[in-house]
């Protein structure tokens, strides 16, 4: 009955395989650092971050458009019907009340320059950089999510795969230990229950067998979807799993984090920005001196009498119902509240950095207790399959020993996905690129 098991679970793996995993072998492998590339040249959320710093980048020349002259033209043909009296003024009586219909044409050009404001367009200016630069922090965030997500999913197809080989060496293992199971039996040296007791720990390893496959084809799904791929993933990861050490104390990740964290330089943006807007929203209590033109062409018919003029305009508005006021108490209460949340953030950050430095302490620490324990678990099933071959053990002591060994080769994974993940948590926490030891 196991052995018909064993041939439909091996048809139903095969069923279920993606062909991109059954092609694995056969395919190209990256590096993370190259998947990281890859994922900051396509992802399309920080391409949308990125047309959000360009939108920034805009209103910083719409702010510094104020400081240029304005230039317009007009050109106007008009059918009129009038009287004698309504074009001089005259009296109708007088004159006669007969009307005239003609032709009137006017086209002309005018300018008016800001000549002085007293730094308000200038505050204007500034206050779009502040928030350009925002936006570009905001940016550097999004890029660091989306390379934590990378490597997050990196080292979960990792861990997928490598589980996968312990699954697969656990049912080789199995089948081994079947057969000398059967050999025994055939002999008279074992009872039925050594055979069956190995089937059914073989028919156990099959099915987590199966689950191991269907976790790297899941992670391979995963790992797509971080690099922000459309299409299949046509290549491999690059087995580099234990290969990366770091040393950093929580006051180090702290300081670096307070100095480099992205959402710290963004809040910190928009606070110089709201300062400007309050500082070009109270310029509206003095006055601005601008210059105008104009130089016209009008007349009934061509060629037109020309004229121009040219001045300037002093501005103060003397009233205006307490806009004004309004307009800065409400910038100051903005300002108020983004600096309470830089508070709010500069603890949070302080939190997560301090969280991330002590998991990886922790999952160094582990990765040398499931170390000894692999070991150990190695050993003792070894020592199992030789006393159960020399008839000293018995069965429940050879697959005890395999299921530990199991375990502990899974524990050592686990580990090292668990540091790999921690690295990355600081990194993420640090915004960056910690050197390996």
């Amino acid at each position: 009955m196991f052995m018909n098991l064993k041939t439909i679970a091996g048809v139903v793996c095969l069923s279920l395989l993606p062909y991109e995993l059954a092609a694995a072998d056969d395919l190209p492998t990256k590096s993370l650092a190259e998947c990281i590339e890859l994922a900051v040249q396509q992802h399309p959320s920080l391409k949308a971050a990125a047309a959000s710093v360009d939108a920034g980048h805009q209103r910083v020349w719409e702010a510094a458009s104020n400081y240029l002259p304005q230039v317009g033209a007009t050109y106007a043909a008009n059918r009129r019907n009038s009287s004698v009296s309504a074009r001089i003024g005259g009296s109708a009586t007088n004159l006669g009340t007969q009307s005239q219909t003609f032709n009137f044409y006017s086209t002309g050009f005018s300018f008016t320059q800001v000549l002085f404001d007293f730094g308000q367009t200038l505050a204007s200016i500034r206050s779009a950089q502040a928030a350009e630069q925002s936006l570009e922090a905001d940016l550097s965030t999004q890029r660091d999510t989306v390379v934590l997500n990378v490597k997050q999913s990196y080292f979960n197809l990792l861990a997928a795969k490598r589980l996968l080989k312990v699954a697969d060496d656990t049912v080789h293992q199995n089948e081994k230990h079947l057969e000398q199971a059967k050999g025994r039996y055939d002999v008279g040296m074992a009872p039925k229950f050594d055979v069956t007791n190995v089937q059914v720990q073989l028919a156990q390893a099959e099915l987590n067998q199966l689950t191991a496959r269907n976790n790297v084809s899941v992670a391979r799904e995963t790992l797509r979807n971080a690099l922000g791929m459309v299409g299949p993933l046509t290549f491999d990861v690059a087995d580099d799993f234990g290969s990366r050490r770091i040393q950093i104390t929580s006051e180090e990740a702290l300081a670096l984090a307070y100095d480099k964290r992205p959402e710290l330089l963004s809040i910190q943006a928009q606070e110089r920005s709201t300062e400007q807007t309050i500082s070009s929203l109270q310029k509206n209590y003095l006055p601005n001196l601008t210059g105008n033109g104009t130089y016209n062409w009008t007349g009934n018919d061509y060629p037109l009498e020309s004229s121009w003029n040219i001045g300037a305009n002093v501005n103060l508005s003397i009233f205006n119902g307490g806009l004004t006021t309004a307009q800065v108490g409400e910038a100051k209460a903005n300002l108020a509240n983004l600096k309470f949340n830089e508070d709010v953030l500069r603890q949070n950050i302080a939190l997560e950095v301090r969280q991330a430095v002590l998991n990886l302490q922790q999952a160094a620490e582990s990765i040398h207790v499931a170390e000894k324990g692999l070991q150990q678990a190695r050993e003792n099933l070894d020592l199992a399959d030789g006393r159960y071959k020399t008839g000293v053990g018995n069965i429940i002591e050879l697959t005890d020993a395999q299921t530990s060994l199991t375990t502990a080769e899974a524990n050592y994974v686990q580990a090292l996905y668990n540091y790999q993940n921690s690295v990355a948590a600081v990194e993420k926490a640090t915004a960056q690129q910690l050197a390996a030891d």
